[in-house]
């Protein structure tokens, strides 16, 4: 730790460098750069807890239009790859479509 000599060898040395009129104003522009940096640092620390919230809230599954494709068609997709599902479109598309007659 710092003693009281050293202390005043610091400041001494200070007052040599920028002179009596300049200190005020040297400990003012520290004072704002140590609050501006610990107002940083709050914000890095908030924004990594929200990052870290994200990742571990579960996220909506994206569905592929091959999904999306099949489920306009009627079927069933779930537990399904999209190869399999490619599959069972084109065999959809293949049937003959049922034609009503008026």
């Amino acid at each position: 730790m710092i003693g009281t000599q050293e202390l005043a060898i610091i400041f001494g040395i200070a007052v040599l460098l920028f002179g009596a009129s300049k200190l005020p104003e040297l400990a003012r522009s520290m004072g704002s750069s140590v609050g501006e940096f610990k107002k940083a640092q709050k914000e890095s620390e908030k924004s990594l807890r929200e990052f870290e919230k994200s990742l571990n809230e579960p996220t909506a599954p994206t569905r592929t239009k091959v999904q999306e494709t099949a489920e306009k068609l009627g079927i069933n997709i779930k537990g399904k790859t999209d190869d399999q599902l490619l599959e069972e479109i084109q065999k959809n598309a293949e049937r003959p479509k049922e034609v009503s007659e008026p």
